[in-house]
């Protein structure tokens, strides 16, 4: 994927007036990658001005714009995330404002030629290692696996679960049919940390040979660790098993938990 592929000019949309001047003089581009729901825009500056980011919400993507604002808040005393500029709620609908880390994404690292692959696996393995090290007992935000079923079961409930967005481990499956999986691997026993909730590689932000940051942390919270491990070990599928194992290593796992993967990967389908 291109940089043109993951972003298109886009025009200016109205923002509450306590925001207008933050943003004006700005060149705006529609971010065409994220899953979240909620419209996302880079906004550029001038030259050595550093780029912004505004996601807008409505409905119940509101919330989901409001989790992440305060998660921001609360992992920059832990960890390199965007800087919160401004945020506004309304009934119904919520913006927010935030610097753009610099560099690329894993994703765009991986997929060119320029870094070698395994210095980069090795970079992403530290980084989750110092967000997993963040003693759980300072952190006030819920995310585990129970949480997370209770929200998936509603959701199937409602219909809105997109399966045609299933892996391709999953595809052609009802949503039924992955709960029934998941809910088969359980009971397991949790090894809680502080996660970031989407560990994915369009995430994870690089820059000089090493993590500078993480991105789209509405999830961030208490959970099993695989919730972070499973979607990373997957991500990484696609540039060959090589890297997955590298992963492993890097991270200190002797031997994966193909219990756990298969479970928080089938938990991730429904979201």
């Amino acid at each position: 994927m291109t940089d043109n592929d993951r972003e298109q000019p886009g025009r200016p949309v109205d923002v509450p007036s306590s925001m207008a001047l933050l943003v004006q003089d700005r060149t705006w581009g529609r971010d065409t990658v994220g899953e979240s729901g909620a419209a996302v825009y880079r906004l550029h500056g001038a030259p050595d001005t550093p780029d912004l980011y505004l996601k807008h919400g409505r409905g119940g993507v509101a919330l989901d714009v409001a989790d992440e604002m305060v998660r921001l808040n609360w992992l920059s005393r832990h960890i390199a995330v965007p800087a919160v500029r401004h945020f506004v709620a309304v009934p119904g609908e919520a913006w927010l404002l935030m610097t753009a880390l610099p560099g690329k994404t894993a994703y765009q690292l991986l997929e060119g030629d320029a870094v070698p692959a395994t210095a980069t696996v090795d970079a992403i393995a530290r980084f989750l290692r110092r967000l997993h090290a963040i003693p759980v007992e300072t952190c006030p935000f819920n995310s585990d696996h129970r949480l997370r079923l209770s929200e998936a079961r509603a959701r199937i409930d409602a219909g809105v679960v997109d399966v045609a967005d299933f892996d391709t481990a999953h595809r052609g499956w009802t949503a039924e049919a992955v709960w029934d999986e998941i809910v088969g691997v359980l009971p397991f026993a949790p090894d809680p940390v502080v996660t970031h909730g989407d560990f994915s590689l369009d995430n994870i932000m690089l820059a000089g040979g090493d993590v500078i940051g993480c991105i789209d942390v509405d999830r961030a919270g208490v959970a099993d660790r695989y919730q972070d491990l499973a979607i990373l070990w997957n991500c990484l599928g696609e540039f060959g098993p090589a890297l997955q194992n590298r992963l492993l290593t890097a991270y200190g796992i002797a031997r994966i938990d193909e219990a756990k993967i298969r479970f928080h990967l089938g938990l991730d389908e429904l979201f």
